[in-house]
Parts: C-alpha cells; sequence; structure tokens
C-alpha cells in the first residue's frame, strides 16, 4: 500500500515513518483493495499528550478517517490503525451485504 506521511511542525525520522508503514501494511491482511493512505503527523503546544496522528484511508468507493491523539506518535498510530481496523470489517460487512 502507498503511504504518504505528512509532519507538520517538525520533521519525522526514518524510524517513524517506518513504524507506520509496517502498522498500516498490516491492514492489508483484513482488506487488500485499499488504494492508498495518507498520514498527517501533528504537535500540539498544550498538555502532555500533544502528539496527534491522523489517517484517510482511500478503499474503492469510500474514505476512511481516524484521528488520535496521545503521549507519542507511535502509540497514536497504534490506536488509529486499530479504530481503522474495525471500520474496514464494517466496510467489508456493507459490501457483503448488498
Amino acid at each position: 500500500m502507498k503511504v504518504q506521511v505528512q509532519s507538520i511542525h517538525f520533521d519525522a525520522d526514518a524510524k517513524l515513518i517506518d513504524f507506520i508503514q509496517k502498522k498500516l501494511d498490516k491492514l492489508d491482511t483484513y482488506y487488500d483493495r485499499t488504494i492508498d493512505a495518507e498520514v498527517i503527523l501533528k504537535l500540539n503546544n498544550e498538555g502532555i499528550e500533544n502528539k496527534t496522528v491522523e489517517i484517510k484511508l482511500n478503499v474503492p468507493g469510500d474514505q476512511l478517517f481516524a484521528n488520535k491523539t496521545n503521549g507519542s506518535f507511535e502509540a497514536a498510530t497504534d490506536h488509529c490503525a486499530e479504530a481503522l481496523r474495525r471500520q474496514i470489517k464494517k466496510h467489508k460487512d456493507k459490501l457483503v451485504a448488498h
């Protein structure tokens, strides 16, 4: 899956980008027709949990979205990937029902 990572207010290192790529590649096991993903990493100024990850996952005929804030980008990515996994299952159930 093609993953485009955009970091706002900082430069993401290669380890973080590889981590995100591996997490999103695991979603292919649930639905192999995903087109691409767009990941936006943001640093917020307030509080300890100041790292936000937004993921837009493009699938045929639809776009799935997850947005999570946490203390680290890795933890926020884990939560986003889990939310997208649930959305993919719902999307597949709708396709099978039709």
